[in-house]
């Protein structure tokens, strides 16, 4: 696939998705996925431009040799990793889509309501194999400092201040502890994809991945990891990705809201159809179609065409 291929929803920062058609030629995403960006970029930047040169986009450097993740909080033992501390943790594979909550919003305003947000068409998911240690591991290595009685209303907040943000000094979001303790849950440190490192807009060199998972909760360039008794609070866990009610309308209504309805989490099962494609003519014969299906957490056990 080649860059002028993509459908940009944005080129600063860098916000793009694959064809449909591209999307669902194989059950793995190769490197061609989506890309989901919130920090700032000069005036000259040009995302079309950064896809072969990473280091001339908003996407930032880091070296892998001095890297650093905290793991702070309520822990015994606040922890300093080196990649290669968590490299010596177990190592996991785990084969999840990554999808941004947004995705098909295009739909939505078109056949459903206007709604606010990237006019994202239905390309804003990847199937990768994910590899690194369990976060659960992570957490266990500093140790849980909690007393029973917080731990159900607790979460783990990520954070990376590699780079600043549209709408804040930082990029921040958290998950339950309860989510990131399930060891079916699979939550991971991702340290690679696809077999090979992460690649730098996909947040090398250690991102979360959390299957089932709004991927706006699954932070890239991760630096810290922090066990807290409540939600992060960060902008974008607090002012964002969240479903607000029917009657607000505008700003001000949003204002009042933003503290009424939870953060978004889990993702619903979806599906769409990529071959014939929408609105296509097609002949009265046999077909092969072909689309993909996702159902949060799991594997979508059923499919129907109607």
């Amino acid at each position: 696939m080649t860059v002028q291929d993509y459908e940009y929803t944005g080129e600063t920062p860098l916000n793009r998705e694959p064809p449909l058609e591209d999307l669902i030629s194989s059950f793995i995403t190769e490197k061609d996925g989506y890309d989901r960006n919130h920090g700032q970029a000069s005036p000259t930047h040009s995302a079309h431009a950064a896809t072969d040169d990473p280091s001339s986009s908003p996407i930032p450097t880091i070296d892998a040799h001095t890297h650093r993740v905290a793991v702070d909080g309520a822990v015994r033992t606040p922890l300093s990793l080196s990649l290669a501390d968590l490299r010596s943790l177990p190592q996991h594979t785990v084969i999840c889509a990554l999808q941004c909550a947004g995705n098909r919003r295009h739909t939505m305003r078109t056949e459903q309501k206007e709604v606010h947000g990237l006019d994202w068409l239905d390309g804003a998911v990847m199937n990768c194999a994910w590899r690194g240690p369990r976060l659960r591991d992570v957490l266990l290595r500093a140790g849980i400092a909690l007393p029973p009685h917080q731990q159900a209303g607790a979460h783990v907040a990520f954070a990376c201040h590699q780079t600043p943000c549209q709408d804040a000094a930082w990029y921040g979001a958290s998950i339950p502890l309860a989510v990131a303790l399930r060891a079916d849950a699979d939550v991971l440190v991702a340290l690679e994809m696809n077999n090979a490192p992460l690649p730098p807009n996909h947040g090398f060199p250690a991102r979360i991945v959390a299957p089932g998972v709004a991927g706006a909760r699954c932070v890239k360039w991760l630096d810290r990891v922090t066990l807290q008794p409540a939600e992060s609070p960060s902008f974008y866990q607090q002012r964002d990705y969240k479903i607000l009610p029917p009657h607000v309308d505008s700003v001000g209504a949003a204002a009042r809201a933003w503290h009424t309805v939870p953060a978004i989490q889990d993702m619903p099962v979806n599906s769409v159809v990529g071959v014939p494609a929408s609105g296509a003519k097609v002949e009265r014969s046999q077909w092969n179609f072909r689309g993909c299906a996702y159902s949060g957490y799991g594997e979508a056990k059923g499919l129907e065409i109607v």
